[in-house]
């Protein structure tokens, strides 16, 4: 189904090659899995597929792609459209129609797909992914989960023979993740749908891929089977981890089979049940839990550094957070939880004060942020929204990273920093609008955190980060709470949470839910838990490190 016969990809000003003498083969109906680390070319695989690589992005090409047996050097995307669907990093950037339900007709009417088939197949996508109630919302109220299921769903309407799909869960609470991904696999397995998925956030997808297309960054790329290809890569889903810990052969790669190979993990782990098993809350922290002295860096005291009671959101009719109580304290790292639609991102734009707030009050060091003029604001408190691209506006990543130091006053090559410790090799010359997702995430990060405000919020904070980009995140949270900063992020990336949080708060239509230690609330729910606490369960494991602590 599709082909490649010694590819090479360079772009304009590039001096080597992103993508060198590449030669696969995928098979019709076959669900592909695209691996490797932010940077290395996955989007650029992808685009290549449909021709969107060089036809639009330019650069040269040589050798060449067929799919469906059409070369994609002689038809352009347009002619490919029938045949193969995309769907990108940004689904907002993709939508060409106002609502919903225009926006899963608008492909049919391009291909001019008959009037009545039009309307079945619309029915049939939106009960496929569960957004029937969306049907007449304009997009650009939906979450961003939400815009990544309409995303999906346009794409599908068409019927194609191929999808191609760019971190498509990436934006998705773990059930709907889980809805996508059942919706996929069934494409596949009823109706022989070629499907090949770039995705960071692997232990969604890895369980259901019959190949690995894995990018060690040398222009290459490997094709196998994915517990073959998993022994040997730099970027693997915890489960895999795990099982090369425990020497497991071949490596599982779901929770069902991981759980038949674990009992002599877990006889072994019985009696070695130390707070390594806490995640987070394993690395030692000095101010969390220290004495309310004063801190002479950020000239506050006291231990509690943002507290928010009632605090109510509307839109029109619609009551987005309906009464939310929430305390910050200095060193923690808080994880706002929650399915897509909760309420997390209006409550954080509230908290940080450029938000809408119905009711309720915010303090934050003695002030309300919705008072202070934007620049004492920002010095109180820092925001990462879901689109980061938004804080970009100069054209190179040196001036991002020299203006963040300028506006932050931290000493010059702060920002610049950051961004090697999140996403390594990013030039100082390239114009952030040609990073791809997850670098542009990283500078973005880079650019806020650079002003280390006492309270950080962060949206989505990992999407379009790797798992060693994700680690180095960690480590750049961990020296923020270590300094008495309080971190609140919301997320979806259930892993992460394991890792990094030492506190979770659940939403569910605007409220808190439960609000409790990290390991005390994912474990006990089957929605948040992570893979290494599903495998290992009743043991309270969340994390391959701690695991691989409590045997060291």
């Amino acid at each position: 189904m599709i082909e490649f016969s010694q590819v090479s990809v360079t772009y304009d000003g590039s001096s080597r090659p992103v993508l060198r003498n590449v030669d696969l083969v995928v098979e019709e109906g076959e669900l592909c899995l695209v691996a490797g680390r932010t940077g290395v070319g996955k989007s650029t695989l992808l685009g290549a597929i449909n021709g969107l690589v060089p036809h639009f992005t330019g650069g040269r090409l040589t050798g060449s792609v067929e799919v469906a047996g059409l070369d994609t050097a002689t038809h352009p995307p347009r002619e490919l459209a029938a045949v193969v669907g995309v769907v990108g990093q940004d689904p907002l950037a993709g939508f060409v129609t106002d609502t919903v339900e225009e926006e899963l007709a608008y492909a049919m009417e391009q291909l001019a797909v008959a009037p009545d088939v039009m309307r079945k197949r619309v029915e049939e996508t939106l009960d496929l992914l569960g957004i029937a109630d969306l049907r007449d919302r304009p997009l650009r109220t939906l979450s961003g989960g939400q815009q990544q299921r309409v995303a999906i769903g346009s794409v599908l309407t068409a019927h194609p023979s191929v999808l191609v799909l760019d971190e498509p869960t990436s934006a998705l609470d773990p059930t709907a993740a889980e809805e996508v991904l059942a919706a996929i696999t069934r494409l596949v397995h009823d109706l022989g749908t070629t499907v090949v998925v770039a995705e960071h956030r692997m232990e969604r997808v890895a369980q259901y891929a019959d190949r690995l297309l894995y990018l060690p960054g040398d222009g290459s790329v490997v094709s196998g089977q994915p517990a073959e290809v998993f022994a040997e890569t730099d970027v693997a889903p915890p489960i895999v981890e795990l099982g090369r810990l425990a020497g497991w052969s071949p490596l599982p790669l779901s929770v069902r089979d991981a759980r038949r190979l674990a009992r002599p993990l877990r006889e072994r782990l019985a009696a070695k049940r130390p707070n390594v098993a806490l995640g987070a809350s394993d690395a030692p922290n000095a101010t969390l839990g220290a004495s309310d002295a004063p801190n002479a860096t950020l000239g506050w005291s006291g231990r509690v550094v943002l507290n928010a009671r009632g605090v109510r959101v509307r839109y029109g009719g619609v009551q987005a957070v309906r009464g939310v109580d929430l305390q910050l304290n200095r060193g923690e790292v808080v994880a706002l939880m929650g399915r897509n639609g909760s309420g997390k991102s209006s409550l954080l734009w509230a908290l940080q004060g450029s938000g809408p707030r119905s009711e309720g009050t915010v303090d934050v060091l003695g002030a309300d942020p919705k008072t202070l003029r934007s620049r004492a604001a920002h010095t109180r408190v820092g925001l990462v929204p879901q689109t980061p691209a938004d804080l970009l506006y100069l054209d190179s990543v040196a001036a991002e990273c020299r203006q963040a130091d300028v506006e932050s006053g931290a000493p010059a090559g702060t920002a610049r920093a950051l961004l090697d410790r999140l996403v390594p090799g990013v030039g100082d010359d390239t114009n952030p609008r040609d990073l791809s997702e997850g670098q542009r995430l990283a500078l973005v990060l880079a650019v806020q955190l650079a002003a280390a405000p006492p309270v950080v919020l962060l949206d989505e904070p990992t999407r379009g980060l790797d798992y060693p980009g994700k680690r180095h995140f960690a480590t750049v949270l961990a020296d923020l709470v270590a300094d008495g900063h309080a971190v609140l992020l919301a997320t979806h990336d259930v892993e992460f949470v394991a890792a990094a949080a030492h506190r979770v708060v659940v939403l569910a239509e605007g409220e808190v839910v439960a609000d409790g230690p990290t390991a005390d609330v994912v474990v006990a729910s089957p929605a948040f838990a992570p893979q290494v606490a599903k495998i290992l369960a009743p043991e309270p494991w969340l994390t391959v490190d701690a695991v691989a602590k409590a045997l060291a």
